[in-house]
């Protein structure tokens, strides 16, 4: 297993002049975004008319180095950062882990007064939601989304940043393309005993969201069916995409942005599905720290993050925007299906908290944790 947990990995540095066009990839040649922002840094920062900050607010955060705590999947929030830094010029060190581990080190460092972090990204309303309970988020309303009531939560502590997708994929070595399952039933074919990985069943706001899903609209006992399977259970998404992606596996849960970046950057031989009942949804929150250093940095990156460029990156990755003005994603050169879609199912953040205890507990049930 393999979690970024105290080691910092930081963004690139980039002088921009007064008007500039950037490529959406990274400075080292990142191909997952690959369209070109109109920048002008004439009288603060606009990006595709859109204005991200003031001319004060961007100096001042152009002289900072942003500190970033996210449970996004690792390879995806690489991939963001590297936009946002060639579009901005500021730098990003982050800190990434999945999201029940990552709230504890936020929860012990801001305890002791030392929670470096000036941006949170995080799944689980449940957790987000505690951490404004405690103080941790600094209301701030990106200026691209003032007056979206539908995505500023708990009074604007924060706010959605993204519609993840959970679905499955496979190894393409180990199954072919007319052989490959099509819908979440097929994974409990007994074929794929011994062959199938995914992550627990309470990791974060992927395995609510899934949790929920199987139970209401595939089968009540699925956990229970897969568990016969002898599936093996990983601690993180990056350590089961890495398994599937060496043959280690048939198939996999998996998120259709990790996989585009994985095949597209890695050459990793998996594909993903968008299976019958349907694609799986759910919402990752970003906020500002309450005791943020680099506030000027975090609103900047706040702010573009939830622009039309910031959430055009969003879907490049291969996931969701939350704003219904962008396009859906496109993934390894497929566009995915529309949010009203009968293929998508989104998770309501507030059924995370109504379902999600009683649903992990039937996970743990299932796989004798």
């Amino acid at each position: 297993m393999r979690i970024r947990n105290g080691a910092f990995a930081s963004g690139i540095a980039l002088s921009l002049s007064a008007v500039l066009t950037a490529c959406g990839g990274s400075a080292n040649g990142s191909s997952v975004v690959t369209d070109d922002a109109r920048i002008d840094t004439s009288d603060g920062l606009v990006i595709d008319g859109e204005v991200i900050a003031d001319k004060a607010t961007y100096e001042a955060a152009r002289q900072q180095t942003l500190t970033l705590y996210t449970g996004y999947q690792e390879a995806n929030q690489q991939a963001f950062n590297e936009a946002f830094t060639a579009d901005t010029g500021i730098e990003v060190e982050y800190v990434r882990d999945v999201a029940n581990k990552l709230s504890e080190r936020i929860r012990s460092e801001a305890g002791a007064g030392q929670l470096p972090a000036d941006v949170i990204v995080i799944s689980d309303y449940e957790i987000a939601d505690a951490l404004s309970e405690e103080g941790i988020w600094e209301p701030y309303t990106p200026t691209p989304v003032e007056g979206r009531e539908d995505l500023l939560l708990n009074d604007g502590d924060f706010v959605k940043f993204a519609n993840v997708v959970v679905t499955f994929a496979y190894n393409t070595q180990q199954v072919a393309k007319e052989d490959a399952p099509t819908s979440w039933k097929d994974l409990l074919d007994p074929k794929y005993s011994g062959r199938i990985g995914l992550v627990s069943g309470t990791a974060g706001g992927s395995s609510v969201a899934l949790n929920r899903f199987l139970h209401e609209k595939v089968d009540p006992n699925f956990w229970a069916e897969l568990a016969k399977r002898n599936p093996t259970v990983y601690d993180t998404g990056g350590s089961r995409q890495q398994a599937l992606a060496r043959g280690e596996l048939a198939v996999a849960t998996a998120g259709t942005a990790a996989v585009n970046v994985a095949v597209t950057e890695d050459g990793a031989p998996i594909d993903y599905v968008v299976p019958e009942e349907g694609l799986v949804l759910f919402s990752f929150f970003a906020g500002k720290a309450a005791t943020a250093k680099n506030s000027e940095a975090a609103e900047v990156f706040l702010n573009y993050a939830l622009s039309k460029r910031g959430q055009r990156v969003v879907t490049q990755v291969g996931d969701y925007s939350v704003r219904t003005d962008v396009d859906p994603p496109v993934s390894l050169g497929r566009p995915l299906p529309p949010l009203d879609s009968d293929r998508v199912w989104v998770m309501p953040p507030e059924d995370e908290v109504k379902y999600g205890e009683a649903d992990a507990e039937r996970w743990k049930t299932a796989f004798g944790r």
